[in-house]
């Protein structure tokens, strides 16, 4: 059987989203520090990318033109994260993660062979989670895309355990993606906030979740980590000398944190051959999917190619590509 090529990573623009949520109390306050973490010098470049990229991430045609271009077969299509939208009360944010899944199941229906999609659920209110999750597969949709914490939460919090314990047993996939870092104006320029933060809030995330317990707890929890699950697995080695040196580290999780890495699904996008063969033998080459953050310039325009880089053994390098995706997004 062919094997398809499948891209895990890849982002769908809902304007209905915003026009849903403007003008509310706590908008503003949200954008104002979305605006300090990330500088004004991202901003005026982020802005033009973003309005040059929006047929890529509305239109179908458009879309699937690029995939073809880039020798992708399958799309898994998850809402733009700055459609999140955590500072929401419960109603909208009821409203908000409704619009989001049924946007994106009838963006994907146009082009359901080649389109999957995740849905949205709000982490700032717990309560509403399992009925999210569930609105999310009534639609069709995979699972849903998930930032690395909210307010006043990490993904540790006890509160979530009805929502991993509902993923775990439907299968639902948990694409962890995160948006913004707490490390806020230190990352103002240079485009940090990026290139340092996303790493960084995807380690952070992947560690409470590991070190809580959460993943003992739910070992068949479908999990997987954008942007290589950042700094955490090629890293893991500090992480297992705290476990065995400290008791403090060891008392919440079972076994070696590097055991886990091999629980947890990463995407590919590391921009570095190198870090993708040291994440390829730290997770395994069963755990890694193609991913390529469509269409953003922080990105890839060749996910393939860039995969061919790390110079990968053939049934590593088909894995990767699509192998190990296909049988998550139960493709035929």
């Amino acid at each position: 059987m062919t094997i398809p090529t499948v891209d895990v990573h890849a982002h769908v623009l809902l304007p209905e989203i915003e026009a849903l949520v403007s003008g509310l109390p706590g908008l503003a306050a949200a954008r104002e520090l979305d605006a300090r973490r990330n500088g004004p010098d991202a901003l005026a470049v982020s802005g033009p990318m973003v309005r040059e990229r929006i047929p890529r991430m509305t239109d179908v045609a458009v879309r699937l033109a690029a995939m073809d271009a880039q020798g992708v077969d399958v799309q898994l299509v998850s809402p733009s994260p700055s459609h999140y939208h955590y500072w929401a009360d419960e109603n909208t944010a009821e409203k908000v993660y409704r619009l989001a899944n049924e946007a994106t199941a009838a963006h994907c229906a146009r082009a359901p062979e080649r389109l999957r999609g995740l849905g949205l659920v709000p982490l700032q209110h717990p309560v509403l989670l399992v009925r999210a999750l569930g609105h999310a597969l009534d639609q069709g949709l995979a699972g849903v895309e998930i930032s690395s914490h909210a307010p006043g939460r990490e993904l540790s919090d006890p509160a979530y355990e009805p929502f991993w314990s509902q993923a775990e047993e439907a299968g639902a996939l948990i694409f962890l993606h995160p948006f913004g870092c707490t490390l806020d104006e230190r990352l103002d320029r240079w485009y940090l906030s990026n290139t340092v933060g996303q790493p960084t809030e995807n380690a952070v995330a992947l560690s409470h979740l590991i070190f809580s317990g959460v993943l003992d707890r739910h070992p068949g929890l479908k999990l997987i980590a954008a942007h290589g699950g950042g700094y955490l697995p090629t890293h893991i080695g500090r992480s297992d000398h705290a476990w065995s040196a400290r008791t403090d580290a060891g008392a919440g999780c079972a076994h070696l944190p590097s055991s886990y890495l091999r629980r947890i699904y990463f995407d590919s996008l590391v921009h570095d051959p190198r870090v993708l063969g040291s994440l390829i033998e730290a997770a395994g080459a069963d755990r890694v999917l193609l991913g390529s953050d469509f269409p953003f310039d922080m990105g890839v325009d060749d996910p393939v190619g860039a995969l061919r880089a790390a110079r990968l053994s053939v049934a590593d390098f088909d894995a990767v590509r699509g192998g190990n995706a296909a049988p998550l997004l139960r493709l035929a």
